[in-house]
């Protein structure tokens, strides 16, 4: 699939997600949180549901954790603009409360269909909420973020060869600013992991010359 392509569906996707009401959540938010960044992005962050800036603004991390999650990627040498970004849960559970088992149910779809659509090498799902869910979805014993953050899962899909990443969520930095080193050297996997899907590229590109 295309750029293009890729564009028309991921933006179709956020229609239907901007009427959505298969759960409560539809009657308490302002607005939808998508999900935004590059269609053809190779790694994609899952957050667990939008806080009260991003049901403002319709935007994923805008708020304090959000300005935490800037400093991350920059760390890493990475920028919002090449990366995808989104959450579980497409709306703000009302007072910033977890997320309920069946308003993960009710929302996920969004979620595998923006993952298929996208097709990111890597996954990195961040906080508990988040790591839970996709190690479910792709079979993976289910550990607490503690035990498994900054570690790199490989895992066999029907779309090829992935790498799961889950880390802390951001906004712990907001509550224990002791936290950030700790983020900041989880994100550092990152510049190895584009590294070696740079010479993956290159050593596909050279065995089709040949």
């Amino acid at each position: 699939m295309d750029s293009r392509e890729k564009a028309l569906r991921i933006n179709r996707l956020r229609d239907q997600i901007s009427v959505c009401q298969r759960c409560r959540l539809c009657q308490t938010r302002t607005n939808t949180v998508p999900g935004e960044g590059s269609v053809d992005a190779s790694i994609m962050f899952i957050g667990e549901a939008p806080g009260h800036n991003e049901d403002l603004q319709g935007k994923p991390f805008v708020g304090r954790a959000g300005e935490v999650f800037d400093q991350l990627l920059q760390s890493a040498g990475m920028t919002r603009q090449e990366i995808f970004l989104c959450n579980i849960l497409k709306c703000r559970p009302p007072d910033n409360r977890n997320p309920l088992s069946d308003e993960i149910r009710s929302c996920v779809g969004s979620l595998d269909l923006q993952i298929k659509l996208i097709d990111p090498q890597i996954l990195a799902p961040m906080g508990n909420f988040a790591a839970t869910y996709i190690f479910e979805k792709f079979s993976l014993p289910a550990q607490k973020i503690t035990a498994i953050h900054g570690k790199i899962f490989p895992i066999h899909t029907p779309w090829g060869e992935k790498r799961i990443v889950p880390l802390f969520h951001p906004a712990v930095a907001t509550y224990d600013a002791g936290k950030l080193p700790e983020l900041k050297r989880d994100f550092q996997v990152f510049q190895k992991l584009k590294q070696e899907l740079v010479e993956r590229t290159k050593s596909t590109k050279s065995e089709v010359g040949n």
